[in-house]
Formats: C-alpha cells, sequence, structure tokens
C-alpha cells in the first residue's frame, strides 16, 4: 500500500479507493506511535475522536478510536456528527494528547479525510504530521474491538457540542444578540453545523431560518464549501424571503461564509474584513493581525491605517495558528473563510465567526451592505476571484519555478513591485493588485487567485494567470 500523506489539512482520499478502512487503520496506529513517542507535558494519555456526515464517517471514526485505545489511549469519542472546532475544544478541555476528526470538509462528496489535532486545540503543526507520516508501518495494528473498549471503558461515548455551544456563546456578547431582533438565515450545506444557531437562539428575539438542514452524504449534489456557486437555491429562497443576513457554514462547521439578506454572496474576504472592523472599531481590539497570503490585501490597508502589525503565513490554517500559539494575536484568517479569535482554541470556528457578525450587526444597527459600502469608501474598492484548473501534479513544481524566475512585468497596467514564493508564486503590482498561483494542498488541482479594483480587472488578471499555466 501507497504512503499517506497529509496535506493543508490533514489527509483526504476518495473513499473506497485510498481512504480505506484499512488505510485508517494505518494512519491511526501511526498517530498512536507518534503520540506514544512524543509525550506533551501537562497531557494525559487521552484522545478525542470525532466524525462529519459523509458516508461511512461515523464506522472510520470508531475504528479509528479501536485502534487509540488498543495502543493505551483513553477515547472519547463523539455520538453525533460533530462540528470540527467542538473536538478541537475537547482536546484542549480534556488535556488530552489530540484528536482526530473523520472530515474532508469541503471536499467532493467522494472524498473522506483524517484531521489531526494537537493537544492545543488546534490543526497539528507539520512537524506532528511529518512525524506521524514517517511511522506508517512501523508496528502492527494494535485494536480493541468497540463494544470491549466500551466495557473497559477505554472509549466514552459522548456529546461534545453543548460544551462548545456553551463556550462560543460566553466569547460573544450574547445577551445583545439575543435581544437584537435579528432575522438571519443559515445555509448549513448540509453538513454538521445545522442546527447549531437554531438551538444557541432559541427562546430570544431572533428569527432563525435553516436552509439545508437534512443529513445528506451527497451534499444535495454541490460540495459543501461556503462559495457563491454552491449557494444557489438558497440565494432563489432569499429573494422571495429576505433576511437581514445569511451565514453559510462548510462540510464540518470550522469555516464561514455568507449572503446578504436578499440572496447575493458575501465574499470571505469581506465578512474577514467586517469581522476586523469590528474587533478594531466596537471591540477596541489590538495585537498583531495573522492572514494567509491568499487573503484580501484590504487587510493590510486597514491593519496600516490602524498601526497593528500584520503576519503573512503560508496557505492552511496550522499556520496561522502557529502564530496565535504566540499570544497576542487580534485575529487571524485565510481566504477560504477561517477565523480564529482570541480568548479560544487557536482553531478556525464557523460558529463562532457566525456568532461575531450577529454580534456585529446587532451593535451597528446597520445593513451589513452598508457596513460593506463603508470600508470600501475608506479602503477602496477590492473584487476577487478564483479558479480550481485542471493541471497536471508532475507539472507542479516545473510551473512555480517558471512563474517565479519569469515573472511578468506587469500586471495589466500595474508594475509587478513583489514575488511571493513561499507557497506557490504571487505576484503583487504597485496598485495593490495581485495574482496567485498554487496547487491545492488537498484536491489534485492548481488554484488561481485573483484581487483588482474591478471584476472586469481580475477577470483579466485571472485569464494572465491560465496563459502562465500553458507556459509548461
Amino acid at each position: 500500500m501507497g504512503q499517506i500523506r497529509f496535506g493543508t489539512d490533514g489527509w483526504r482520499a476518495v473513499i473506497a479507493e485510498d481512504f480505506t478502512f484499512k488505510n485508517v487503520e494505518r494512519v491511526a496506529q501511526a498517530t498512536a506511535d507518534y503520540w506514544n513517542a512524543n509525550p506533551v507535558e501537562g497531557t494525559q494519555k487521552r484522545a478525542v475522536v470525532g466524525y462529519d456526515r459523509r458516508f461511512l464517517s461515523d464506522q472510520f471514526a470508531a475504528r479509528t478510536g479501536e485502534v487509540l485505545a488498543g495502543n493505551g489511549f483513553q477515547v472519547t469519542l463523539t455520538s453525533v456528527p460533530t462540528p470540527t472546532p467542538a473536538v478541537s475544544l475537547a482536546v484542549k478541555a480534556q488535556r488530552a494528547i489530540g484528536g482526530v476528526m473523520i472530515t474532508a470538509s469541503h471536499n467532493p462528496p467522494v472524498f473522506n479525510g483524517f484531521k489531526l489535532k494537537a493537544h492545543y486545540g488546534g490543526s497539528a503543526e507539520s512537524v506532528i504530521c511529518q512525524g506521524v507520516e514517517a511511522r506508517q508501518d512501523q508496528s502492527p495494528i494494535r485494536a480493541v474491538p468497540l463494544d470491549d473498549a466500551l466495557k473497559q471503558e477505554h472509549v466514552v461515548i459522548k456529546d461534545i457540542r453543548p460544551a462548545h455551544c456553551a463556550t462560543v456563546k460566553r466569547l460573544v456578547d450574547f445577551q445583545l444578540i439575543a435581544k437584537s431582533r435579528l432575522r438571519f438565515a443559515h445555509d448549513a450545506l448540509f453538513g454538521v453545523g445545522a442546527g447549531c444557531f437554531d438551538e444557541m437562539l432559541a427562546g430570544t428575539s431572533c428569527q432563525v431560518t435553516t436552509l439545508n438542514a437534512a443529513h445528506d452524504p451527497f451534499f444535495g449534489g454541490i460540495n459543501p464549501e461556503p462559495i457563491p456557486k454552491n449557494y444557489g437555491p438558497s440565494a432563489v429562497f432569499l429573494k422571495k424571503h429576505p433576511h437581514d443576513i445569511c451565514l453559510v457554514t462548510d462540510g464540518d462547521a470550522d469555516r464561514v461564509g455568507g449572503m446578504d439578506g436578499r440572496g447575493n454572496p458575501l465574499s470571505t474576504h469581506q465578512l474577514i474584513c467586517l469581522l476586523l472592523h469590528h474587533f478594531i472599531v466596537n471591540r477596541k481590539g489590538r495585537g498583531r493581525v495573522v492572514k494567509a497570503l491568499t487573503t484580501t490585501s484590504m487587510v493590510d490597508k486597514m491593519c496600516a491605517a490602524q498601526g497593528l502589525e500584520l503576519i503573512e503565513t503560508a496557505v492552511g490554517f496550522k499556520y496561522v495558528a502557529c502564530e496565535m500559539l504566540k499570544g497576542g494575536v487580534l485575529l487571524g484568517f485565510e481566504e477560504s473563510g477561517g477565523i480564529g479569535f482570541p480568548g479560544h482554541i487557536p482553531e478556525r470556528d464557523g460558529i463562532l465567526a457566525g456568532l461575531m457578525l450577529l454580534e456585529l450587526l446587532a451593535t451597528e444597527r446597520k445593513s451589513v451592505n452598508k457596513l460593506i459600502v463603508g470600508l470600501e469608501k475608506q479602503f477602496g474598492p477590492h473584487r476577487y476571484a478564483r479558479i480550481d484548473a485542471r493541471f497536471a501534479p508532475e507539472k507542479r513544481a516545473a510551473l512555480m519555478e517558471f512563474c517565479k524566475t519569469n515573472p511578468p512585468a506587469k500586471l495589466l497596467r500595474s508594475a509587478v513591485v513583489d514575488v511571493k514564493s513561499f507557497d506557490g508564486v504571487k505576484f503583487i503590482a504597485a496598485d495593490g493588485s495581485w495574482l496567485m498561483l498554487r496547487g491545492s494542498g488537498t484536491e489534485p488541482i492548481l488554484r488561481i487567485y485573483a484581487e483588482a479594483g474591478t471584476d472586469q480587472a481580475v477577470e483579466s488578471l485571472l485569464k494572465l494567470g491560465i496563459k502562465l499555466t500553458r507556459q509548461v
């Protein structure tokens, strides 16, 4: 069997091709071997295992629990499909050595995945993932059948969602939200976030409409990713039934997207900037701001205006988490809608991000569109788009090298003033527009990103990106 490799956030593969029970056993045993060989001071020999709504996720999670129990770990196995941030929070709360979340997040329904969580309650950093990879097939599979593990109390089945719900409610001004009379929708994209906001806001003045809440392993024929092409049916509903805002969470509810109250898409960049505005202006926050390099340059302008230190990382929230662990971070975020908050786990949390957006609306009492207009008046328009292109993986390295050594002189009419190549290749122009090419760490595709002042300019930049891929 082939070597299992961790990507941007865990190992993902097609169910029944590479994502099989045998391979899950292999990576679970390697994880147990790594944890046993690398104990962390202050933690216990415990692990938390959760799962999403994908095909066989509950059984893959149970098998993972059996292997961890067979290697001497006390395992908490979630009783129902559970948001990834709830698993991360439980790891930290239990002082566990780590956790596993069986999910492929936003990937197509044919995929499943194995997300590895570290003792600090966030995505495992690269050195941990590499350590697990190196221990594959070094030991025979040791497992205890689930029924026996339950009888011996080596595995405990528990619903950890209520603890997460209580925690995120404490991190916002929940009373302000509760009396705000906001009327909002939540598109769960058939993922584990379904019902979260209904339960938290039951009995308040808020009206919650949950869309796409059914447990459907095929995700209604879409990928559970919070991007506009997946919003169609919900956008039609909102045009007929206006709300104040529509929050969108991905398949495992660690990322957030959105629409305005009439079904017009809000980019994740707009939501990020709205939250940064809220933390600076309304919450009077200070600290370092951390962003992945595919995130809007409006963040750069906002930080410069406030004298805040900005740190740019490679793509993948594990890199943002590393900065958050150092302390003093106001917010951390990535282009895909992953946002980390101070005083919480160093992990993206789509449920908490949604509540923070509601807190913003309850505080300012303005429509989300008016708030965005205000930001654009201050910092200029920023339009963004991304293409996921088919590109032979074996040619990826050659393309990156070509782009790094042969940057275009200009992006449209503005001179290229910087080239960043620590994760893909990003060309930055003097006017602030940028174009980036990068291979996905979770799918066999090439991503082309662009940002400029107009949609037309963004489209032109994406065409330039496609042209560059033909050079190799």
